[in-house]
């Protein structure tokens, strides 16, 4: 793979060669302006720009046996010379070498396309054989000698947005100037009023404003939503003073919902928000986000960047204390998600049904799913166009083709997120991988009202339906691992697409954890008597949790390979693991609630959580667009240890917490809000 200038200077002794290539085709100016470039190469004391395009190629270094295979040069190095009459130029020319894929950074002039290369590297191996332009692995490495080219690709030095592009930025920049301007309108009309009432009553109308909208507790998506009962309480006293405080109309209305001064309200507050106990659920939610970023911040690279991906997977593989950065339990984290989803919109259904005197009707049902609509796909929209944008904004470095392949998908299926059902498609058509979960998450909460109301109905069908609808997910996972001989276990579930094409983002071989949590939320809202009566059943139950989780992380270590063969343990495993992980949970929830958690449930329910808990979606959407950002904008591989990731997953954290925070204000909460706008 790596670049020796032995071809280079040979090439340059034989420049008039350039000229004589019969049977290839390079343009009249590339041809020119390369041969320009080699001869300056070639004098005693080259140019400048020259020894910027010589020292800015792909070179080999060492550890190739730790997985440093790819030579990425000097992309800004390249950029930056400028000859006579052109300018550097970066290219990446992909090769397989037996079993060794890589690619190797190159710099050509600016007047050289993407056939114009390919054509140069492999006229040079031609007619120099060994001594070529990119001369082959050496065979003390790879036993294989022969290169194959798989593709050429030039990045551009300019950037170049399509209509597509400037309407997401466009999107973003009204989404995010309507609460800025709502904000100035709203601190205009209470500094008016200031000068208009007596501080006392400014201070009523104040308070009545927040009270009109309403206060913040958590629906069935386990996020804010406005409290309408507390609406309703308040609803004669503000009324009256409100119509002293603000302008009436629509438009005054939803700015005033849509202002900082309203959504900023109970972002930070240490309150829980979700109302009749459930204080765990925030501790649970935020250190399984915690768990996810971890994981994600080491995986990212290890997918494109690494320098010694071998050495790291070594590590990872033989060491139970890297959980937190293996996919496999990792993404147990997911699951715990669903479970929680699945409780909160029992939950919420089943108030909702209280309020509307015991009926589950349609519109109800129509409410309930606009609801999560309105709650998940505002964010969810801006994250999407806001990628979409910054990909074709900014000027990546080596490692572009993840992005520039997100970029593309983005442009083909942006529909499949609209109507969230992302996760339907082929894994490599989904446009912004990570939010592959807000489509099943909607799939598996479309079923919620359907679970209640046979629960309603008659208890035994609704037992016959959820014990096999939990069968069903149970042995269609286990059969499709068989059939395709899927892993439960990798350092990367990317590196095999079958897994995640036929298995990991399908709502039929997820719905387990959801429908537990499901069964989980009908039980709390409806139970007339605690479950644990006594201590021994407490410690019981605390043994067997904790017992179980331990055996699902660790049986994952002991069929970490995959199997080439239909395996029955990995497909029980795969089957099972997932469901059991979703029960130990919740036990750990229903005895947090019945008051036997102990020093579990008081470390769960610390008030540290509850403001990173009212910005988790937020930080779920936006922590992969820092890391992608990190990756994207790196020049040179990424090193693994322990201490790199550690800095790594802090510094990802420590932007996604600050951003996130100032996207739930300014994006997801003022939809939350404008239901009331009208009121």
């Amino acid at each position: 793979m790596a670049l020796t200038w032995v071809g280079f200077l040979l090439f340059a002794g034989c420049s008039a060669a350039l000229e004589n290539m019969q049977g290839f085709t390079v343009s009249q100016r590339c041809m020119e302006d390369t041969k320009s470039f080699l001869l300056e190469i070639n004098q005693d004391r080259p140019k400048e720009y020259a020894v910027l395009m010589y020292d800015s190629f792909g070179k080999m270094g060492s550890n190739f046996e730790g997985g440093n295979a790819n030579q990425p040069g000097l992309l800004q190095q390249c950029r930056s010379a400028h000859g006579p009459t052109f300018s550097g130029q970066y290219c990446q020319v992909f090769l397989r070498q037996g079993t060794a894929q890589y690619f190797v950074g190159t710099c050509v002039p600016d007047s050289c396309g993407e056939e114009d290369v390919q054509m140069l590297v492999l006229y040079g191996r031609l007619q120099y054989g060994q001594t070529s332009l990119i001369p082959p692995l050496p065979a003390i490495l790879v036993n294989e000698s022969t290169q194959e080219m798989i593709m050429t690709h030039c990045l551009s030095n300019t950037i170049s947005p399509d209509a597509s592009d400037i309407t997401c930025l466009f999107v973003c920049c009204v989404m995010v100037a309507i609460p800025l301007a709502a904000t100035l309108f709203t601190a205009i009309i209470r500094w008016q009023r200031s000068r208009e009432v007596s501080p006392a009553a400014e201070s009523s109308c104040l308070n009545t404003g927040l009270n009109l909208y309403g206060t913040l507790k958590t629906n069935g998506s386990s996020r804010s939503e406005i409290n309408s009962s507390t609406i309703e309480e308040n609803n004669n006293d503000s009324t009256r003073t409100t119509s002293l405080c603000f302008p009436r109309g629509c438009v005054s209305r939803c700015l005033q919902v849509f202002s900082i001064q309203t959504t900023s309200q109970g972002v930070f507050s240490t309150s829980s928000p979700i109302p009749g106990g459930f204080s765990s659920l925030n501790g649970i939610r935020v250190l399984s986000l915690l768990w996810i970023i971890c994981g994600h911040s080491a995986q990212f690279p290890v997918i494109n960047n690494l320098d010694n991906y071998k050495n790291w997977r070594k590590t990872v593989e033989s060491n139970p204390l890297y959980v937190l950065t293996i996919s496999g339990p990792v993404f147990l984290a997911v699951d715990t998600f669903l479970l929680l989803g699945g409780l909160l919109s029992a939950r919420s259904l089943l108030g909702s049904i209280d309020r509307a005197e015991d009926k589950l009707s349609p519109s109800l049902v129509a409410n309930y799913l606009f609801r999560r609509i309105k709650r998940i796909q505002p964010l969810h929209l801006f994250i999407m166009c806001l990628t979409m944008g910054l990909i074709s904004l900014v000027q990546w470095g080596p490692y572009w083709f993840p992005l520039i392949d997100t970029l593309m998908d983005c442009k083909t299926y942006w529909w499949a997120n609209l109507l969230l059902i992302s996760n339907l498609l082929p894994v490599h058509e989904i446009c912004i991988p990570w939010t592959w979960y807000l489509s099943l998450d909607f799939q598996c909460y479309a079923t919620t009202p359907l679970l209640v109301y046979f629960y309603r109905l008659n208890r035994g069908v609704f037992a016959v339906v959820a014990g096999g609808l939990l069968l069903t997910t149970t042995l269609t996972s286990a059969v499709i691992t068989a059939l395709f001989h899927l892993p439960v276990f990798q350092p990367s579930t990317l590196t095999s697409e079958n897994y995640v094409l036929y298995y990991y983002v399908k709502p039929y071989t997820r719905y387990g954890p959801f429908l537990i949590g499901i069964l989980t939320g009908i039980y709390l809202t409806t139970k007339k008597d605690q479950l644990l009566k006594k201590k021994w059943q407490a410690a019981l139950g605390w043994f067997c949790c904790l017992s179980l989780m331990a055996v699902l992380v660790g049986l994952a270590y002991i069929l970490r390979e995959t199997p080439a063969y239909p395996s029955v343990p990995h497909a029980v495993y795969q089957g099972l693991h997932r469901p059991l992980w979703a029960l130990a949970v919740t036990w750990i929830i229903v005895a947090c609630e019945e008051g036997y958690g102990g020093f579990i449930n008081r470390l769960l329910s610390l008030d540290v959580w509850v403001p990173l808990s009212n910005i988790s979606f937020a930080c779920y959407l936006t922590h992969p667009v820092f890391i992608i950002l990190y990756i994207g904008l790196q020049e040179t591989p990424i090193h693994y240890s322990d201490i790199n990731f550690m800095y790594m997953f802090l510094g990802h954290l420590a932007l996604t917490l600050v951003v996130s925070y100032v996207l739930t204000v300014l994006v997801e909460k003022p939809y939350l809000h404008l239901k009331w706008s009208s009121t």
